[in-house]
């Protein structure tokens, strides 16, 4: 029996739309409440709490697995094991990236142009500290409890902060110049828990459930029946995952099915038709387990 915490704030929403579609749904009194529960054997309890603070409690025992972000792990330095990374992030399917900003007009170039002294604020400032030591650069790093694109130039020269598409450090008229890690939302575990048999086994099995919803964004099952003779032409034209399941149909020709990224579907289902593709069916997928 697994003691789950998920992220509460920005990456909350895709979580647990997450584990609805992988049929681990997680109920809770209301929207606010941080006790939850999924109706599953594998799971004890669920807790909803801030991503800062899960690695610390994930390492410490207090809950086996738990959601947070690869930023999170490396500011807070904390012993876990990772199961894997999960392909979403609070707006896109992209990662987030911890990057060093300056003012656009600012002849930095790259964090090594920075003088030392130089006045840096970030919500990383374990993460950030360590960075400008790498580079060379003796920094007066101070903590940022948020708005921190906004501190430039009177309170700060210099901002450490996570971007997922850039707008609100262009907004702020502020430019990029260097990335401390790019990171994806992660699943850790309790290094204990992780070599407990039973725990490990059902981890496993609910990252196959999280990953077959991830693998399944963005793709549609394509059925479609085919002639004999154009058979040939139309298996040249369909992409497919690994190879297109083929059919016999009772009345001559053959039944072809093979799942294809959605994005492509405007250009396929034309160019299949021109190559004699009849009754052309396109179906969403829920999860896609190899």
């Amino acid at each position: 029996m697994l003691r789950l915490v998920l992220p509460k704030g920005s990456l909350e929403r895709a979580t647990l739309e997450l584990f609805e579609a992988a049929d681990l749904p997680v109920n809770r009194s209301s929207s606010v409440d941080y006790q939850a529960t999924i109706d599953d054997p594998r799971i004890e309890s669920v807790r909803i709490l801030r991503p800062q603070e899960i690695p610390m409690y994930v390492e410490e025992g207090l809950f086996d697995i738990g959601i947070t972000g690869r930023d999170w792990i490396e500011e807070t330095a904390s012993t876990v094991v990772s199961l894997g990374e999960l392909k979403y992030s609070k707006a896109t399917s992209k990662p987030i990236r911890l990057v060093v900003a300056v003012a656009g007009d600012s002849p930095a170039q790259s964090v090594t142009d920075l003088p030392d002294g130089v006045r840096v604020q970030s919500e990383y400032p374990e993460l950030t500290k360590r960075f400008f030591a790498a580079k060379g650069v003796d920094a007066n790093v101070r903590l940022s409890y948020g708005a921190t694109e906004a501190k430039i130039p009177d309170i700060a020269d210099v901002v450490v902060e996570i971007t997922e598409t850039g707008r609100a450090l262009r907004a702020a008229g502020l430019k990029v110049i260097d990335t401390i890690l790019t990171s994806y939302t992660e699943v850790i575990a309790n290094p204990e828990s992780a070599a407990d048999p039973e725990k490990a086994k059902a981890m496993e099995q609910v990252m196959t459930l999280l990953n077959g919803v991830l693998d399944a964004r963005g793709r549609v099952l394509l059925k479609l029946n085919v002639s004999d003779a154009d058979r040939a032409a139309v298996l040249a034209v369909l992409p497919s995952m690994k190879s297109p399941t083929i059919s016999e149909l009772a009345g001559g020709g053959f039944a072809v099915e093979s799942v294809v990224e959605k994005r492509q579907i405007n250009l396929i289902i034309p160019a299949l038709r021109e190559a004699g593709a009849t009754d052309l069916v396109e179906m969403p997928i829920s999860k896609i387990v190899p």
